[in-house]
């Protein structure tokens, strides 16, 4: 099946789920469309009691799509841009040293913790696993996914003070859990498990370069796609050099060994910073540059959440991996608690903290397709198909259930009247 067929084939799709959705369940796009995704496959495996062809015609579909490649290399840099621009800088700047530990300590914390349950509980499951490889996992699955809850937290009605630490960090977390992942995967891969493939210094020089030299690039290439704004006046244009920004900044990030996730969340922060628009965009070209992201966004939101739903065609059905997946919902949440526990309590008091902040960012920091983009790049030594089952039944719990209940709780640990006294303070 060629590109443009299997591209069509979504997009008609993620149509379909969507208006059913807003005409019928009227749930977030981004947990509905996936719902729905998730009973079409279901309604696929039935079909197979009248004719298998369907489930074929489906299977083979989901098989010729590199959904890590399509995601960590084609879709992730225009939805972190695009999420990166409709965040409020100034906020993000208040909360800039909570939101960097968050994202870099936190997710390292996250990781060892994660890695040493699913080492205990797994192997007492019987599974045959090695401490490196649950370390994998617990990398793959620390980082928040930006994509989810940037889509989740909208609609949520969460305070705009807390919802910018959870965005803020989700936003930062994950270039820097894509970061982790590779370092211990060279590490996984160097070596039978304990022994890495290279010393502590080459993994720590690795992690700077790619974590502190995504910064800084992000920077430079938001910089110059500020003054380039700054220097014309045609909405048209305009909108293609953040479009280049994006595809450039993103290609020649990978080129140089840069987090281009990193690159792309600080370029579109700087692009989207209130002071650079009033001063290199006139209103138009504000309204389309804003309309055009805003389009992008949806339209990969959508075939990303589809993507996910179908996923479940390649999910392998063993009893001890689901198993070992409903377990590993307990245990990501409570590593997550555990991570942020010391953080939040270090800033609480200087940054006028909401009480119950710890409980409210383990439940909003929701794991998404990046999760799943890394489970299956992992090789088949490295228990592949235990942890894509695994990191399926975590993303799918966390999109539907703490993305439909975050507002709720929100509401109930914080009261009406905070809710709605912070709301209004910081829009």
């Amino acid at each position: 099946m060629d590109l443009f067929t299997i591209t069509s084939v979504l997009i008609v799709l993620s149509a379909l789920f969507g208006y059913v959705n807003v005409r019928y369940l009227k749930l977030p796009n981004t947990i509905g469309l996936m719902i729905i995704a998730i009973l079409f496959t279901i309604g696929l495996f039935m079909s197979t009691l009248v004719t298998p062809s369907l489930l074929h015609l489906a299977e083979n579909l989901i098989s010729e799509i590199d959904f890590k490649t399509v995601l960590l290399d084609v879709m992730l840099g225009f939805l972190l841009f695009a999420g990166a621009l409709h965040t409020n800088f100034d906020q993000l700047k208040v909360q800039r040293w909570p939101v960097l530990v968050f994202a870099t300590i936190g997710v390292i914390t996250s990781t060892f913790l994660v890695g040493t349950f699913a080492y205990y509980i797994f192997n007492a499951l019987g599974l045959d696993v090695i401490y490196i490889h649950c370390l994998l996992f617990g990398a793959l699955i620390s980082p928040t996914d930006p994509i989810a809850v940037l889509g989740i937290m909208k609609k949520a009605g969460v305070p705009k003070i807390l919802e910018t630490k959870i965005v803020g960090e989700s936003l930062f977390n994950d270039g820097v859990g894509v970061v982790v992942f590779l370092t211990i995967m060279s590490i996984a891969a160097g070596g039978s498990g304990d022994h890495g493939g290279g010393g502590l210094m080459d993994v720590v020089s690795l992690f700077g370069q790619e974590v502190i030299g995504g910064i800084i690039f992000g920077g430079i290439i938001g910089y110059i796609t500020f003054r380039l704004l700054k220097s014309i006046d045609d909405y048209e244009i305009e909108v293609m050099i953040t479009l280049a920004c994006v595809m450039g900044g993103y290609v020649l990030a990978h080129y140089l060994h840069l987090s281009a996730p990193l690159a792309m969340v600080v370029a579109g922060l700087i692009v989207g910073n209130d002071t650079v628009r009033d001063s290199a965009m006139s209103k138009t070209t504000e309204k389309f540059v804003d309309h055009f992201w805003e389009l992008v966004d949806i339209l990969l939101n959508a075939l990303l959440f589809v993507l996910i739903g179908l996923e479940l065609l390649i999910i392998q059905f063993d009893f001890t991996y689901i198993m070992a997946g409903l377990i590993a919902i307990a245990f990501v949440l409570i590593s997550r608690y555990l991570a942020l526990f010391i953080p939040v309590k270090i800033f609480a008091k200087k940054l006028d903290f909401f009480p119950n902040t710890t409980t409210l960012m383990t439940w909003g920091g929701l794991r998404g397709g990046i999760s799943i983009a890394l489970a299956l790049s992992l090789s088949d030594d490295m228990n592949r198909e235990l942890f894509i089952t695994v990191t399926y039944v975590v993303v799918v719990f966390s999109i539907i259930v703490q993305g439909l209940t975050i507002g709720g709780l929100a509401k109930k640990l914080l009261g009406a009247e905070n809710m709605i006294t912070h709301t209004s303070d910081h829009h």
